[in-house]
């Protein structure tokens, strides 16, 4: 049995497809991790959808903030944006049952077993894992429950940009989301940026990479989001690992055995 942690897919079925002959996946002995964003950019969003929820529970997933846009143009009517390739999904057959299954997956998996803790952007090093498995309780319980809709109408936003607390209703909810699917610098002293994008070097004056500075517990923490960083952490002491290979932008899809640390690659396919 092997536990393979695979990148952002982005709606690159081909690749994921293909990835999966790579590795010899077996969903009857093996395990997979996907760090987030299944769908939006790329062209088959619905089948990696569906192919995900196919697996049952042999695949473990967290939530992107690509699959919260989706779950919130179909609760919220979040409008869509050019480059969105979601319309495939809100209009498929079984779009309410793969929506259903989508926000039911968690922010945060954790198995002490693998060492290794699996978020989608990242976890700030001012929380302790079970805080984050706390807060993540706390989004998760929206999504799965009535109120969805008026959540995810309310989601969008980069304020408050720092976490404290005593943050109630939407905002702590917000901060939270924030920081698990679109953290990539931070201050010291927790405050989040939202605008730079880039490689390390994009850092803002006064802040660092999140997962640079030292954490109270240490496990390693899988994660995908920062496509820029083409799967590196700059320091091999760092407990991350970066998974984000920017497949859909025509990068190459990754997938890493989380006992022997071999990495596999399938390279973007041409697209028209």
């Amino acid at each position: 049995m092997s536990t393979y942690a695979i990148g952002d897919l982005q709606g690159c079925h081909d690749e994921f497809a293909v990835l999966l002959e790579r590795i010899a996946f077996d969903p009857r002995r093996d395990r997979l991790w996907l760090v987030g964003d299944l769908v939006n950019r790329g062209p088959g969003s619905l089948d990696c959808l569906r192919a995900v929820k196919a697996l049952g529970d042999s695949a473990r997933v967290v939530l992107g903030n690509h699959d919260l846009h989706l779950l919130a143009a179909a609760w919220a009517d979040a409008p869509l944006k050019r480059s969105d390739t979601l319309q495939p999904i809100l209009e498929a057959d079984d779009r309410d049952e793969l929506l259903d299954w989508l926000r039911r997956q968690p922010l945060l998996v954790h198995d002490a077993a693998l060492d290794a803790a699996m978020v989608h952007a990242g976890l700030p090093p001012h929380w302790s894992l079970k805080q984050a498995r706390d807060y993540a309780d706390e989004v998760e319980a929206v999504l799965r429950g009535d109120a969805v809709g008026a959540f995810l109408a309310s989601m969008y936003g980069n304020s408050p940009a720092r976490w404290t607390d005593d943050l109630e209703g939407i905002e702590r909810l917000r901060v939270i989301v924030n920081t698990f699917t679109r953290m990539r610098f931070i201050a010291a002293d927790g405050t989040l940026d939202f605008a730079a994008k880039e490689g390390l070097d994009s850092a803002p004056a006064g802040f660092a990479p999140w997962f640079t500075y030292p954490r109270h517990d240490d496990p390693r923490i899988v994660f995908g989001h920062w496509a820029a960083l083409q799967g590196k952490t700059p320091d091999a002491r760092v407990r991350a690992l970066a998974l984000d290979t920017g497949c859909v932008w025509g990068g190459e899809l990754t997938a890493v055995d989380l006992e022997s640390a071999e990495r596999y690659v399938e390279p973007a396919h041409p697209r028209r």
